[in-house]
């Protein structure tokens, strides 16, 4: 042990208000990780002062000392022995113990998305440029044309496999499991679900006791992947707690993926595809509402949906309108929602006092802006929950004018920003366009602005 290494704990430990004002303790790859009793008692000025600290800050609940690779390993290694093994090192439970469930399913989806916030960003802003482009009529050469699409696309198609494996870490199973269960539910030999709505292909069928089930890929969706992951997770440390060491790397992970995988495709999946369905007969149904209310009620919910992973089933919807009409009244109810999500993740980022927490959040902004919202809904809004709220209340409002305006858009599959173009083919529709739009944008900021402060959020005086 090196001497430094025991002057830096010490010096933190005094400055915290001593062993007895710790909760739980634990660290990442830089920062040392603590939970406390009484968060008044900590002398910041001091802590900053100690050589070798970088850093510190409060995040919610936890109080985060920046240490740096390495240091950060054996401070914590001090620390957490200083009372003979006697500190709570589980500081993940430490944190859900206190929470509401509603907030520890907001924390626990945050915590599982937050890894993957960074591709989703890039991702959304290829996704975003490249869907400007091709709604002005831009021709590209097909070459060019592919390599654009395996920029904006893959990490969507392929965002059960970023789930699964961010959802096993955070579950406490293995992420290299995570990523094969992952890659199975978006395996090429399934059907992609988007054509299976479209009509071009057909979903794989079993006829278990006379019932038709039927199976399809998973690509774009987040919910199966979730349940996967949790499912593997929990069977995997069933398995470590009965299985002999000697058997354990050859029946863990070949039960986990077994059991997991069979249960992803079979069971779990066209559960989810089920309840997809239910969703589109619902929409149906709550568009043809009378006095606009169809507009409130999808402008208020279709970006909630989006977080469950269901919203490509409103493909058909938008499909069938455009077939039947050569108009989708859909696109116009919910496009002002993702406006609003945009502008609630942005006004966040312009109040927080943090520099580097105020650029992650304007970032994750910008790719919803241009209507790919994951980014910001699962980096910002859901992550303090009301943003998110006042985001839904804004796209209420907006739907609600669309649907009161008769408004519709010429196409699908693009919104926000880019999706003006799709307005274009009348005077009517472009002051429809402004309207919505400025509305959800309007009534989503000013709720954000006056009603919620995200640096009081971050200390949990607010969202506790």
């Amino acid at each position: 042990m090196k001497t430094d290494d025991k002057a830096i704990a010490d010096g933190i430990i005094a400055a915290i208000g001593g062993m007895d004002n710790i909760r739980a303790v634990g660290h990442c790859s830089t920062r040392l990780r603590l939970t406390l009793h009484d968060k008044a008692k900590v002398d910041e000025k001091a802590i900053e002062d100690i050589e070798g600290v970088k850093g510190q800050f409060f995040a919610g609940e936890q109080y985060q000392v920046i240490l740096g690779t390495g240091l950060v390993n054996r401070v914590y290694d001090i620390v957490a022995g200083e009372n003979q093994g006697g500190v709570n090192t589980d500081i993940k439970a430490d944190l859900y113990a206190g929470m509401s469930l509603p907030k520890k399913l907001s924390r626990i989806l945050g915590d599982i998305f937050i890894p993957v916030i960074p591709v989703l960003v890039a991702t959304g802003l290829f996704s975003g440029f490249i869907n400007c482009i091709n709604s002005f009529g831009v021709q590209m050469d097909p070459n060019v044309l592919t390599i654009a699409t395996i920029l904006m696309k893959t990490a969507f198609t392929f965002l059960p496999v970023l789930i699964a494996w961010s959802g096993m870490k955070q579950f406490g199973g293995s992420p290299v499991i995570g990523i094969v269960l992952g890659l199975m539910l978006v395996n090429p030999l399934l059907p992609n679900p988007n054509d299976v709505v479209k009509g071009t292909v057909e979903a794989i069928t079993f006829h278990p006791f006379g019932l038709e089930w039927n199976v399809v890929g998973y690509q774009g969706s987040v919910l199966p992947a979730l349940v996967v992951a949790l499912i593997a997770a929990k069977t995997e440390k069933a398995l470590k707690s009965v299985v002999p060491d000697v058997m354990d790397l050859i029946v863990t992970p070949f039960t986990t993926i077994l059991v997991a995988g069979l249960l992803g495709m079979l069971v779990i999946g066209p559960v989810c595809q089920t309840v997809e369905h239910a969703v589109l007969a619902a929409a149906k149904f709550v568009i043809a509402l009378p006095f606009g209310l169809g507009g409130l009620i999808l402008g208020g919910t279709q970006q909630a949906i989006v977080v469950t992973g269901m919203h490509h089933i409103f493909l058909a919807l938008e499909t069938d309108y455009l077939a039947t009409t050569g108009f989708n009244p859909f696109n116009a109810m919910i496009s002002g929602g993702i406006m609003a999500q945009a502008t609630a993740a942005l006004v966040t980022g312009l109040k927080v006092k943090n520099p580097k927490k105020r650029g992650f959040y304007m970032a994750a902004s910008l790719p919803a802006f241009l209507g790919i919202t994951e980014p910001a809904i699962f980096g910002v809004n859901l992550k303090f929950g009301r943003p998110f709220l006042f985001a839904l209340c804004g796209g209420a409002c907006a739907g609600w004018c669309g649907a009161m305006l008769h408004a519709a858009s010429t196409g699908m599959g693009v919104a926000a920003i880019p999706g003006i173009v799709t307005y274009l083919y009348s005077q009517q529709a472009i002051i429809n366009y402004f309207i919505i739009h400025g509305v959800g944008i309007v009534v989503s900021g000013l709720l954000t602005w006056f009603f919620f402060d995200p640096n009081k959020a971050e200390q949990g005086e607010l969202e506790g």
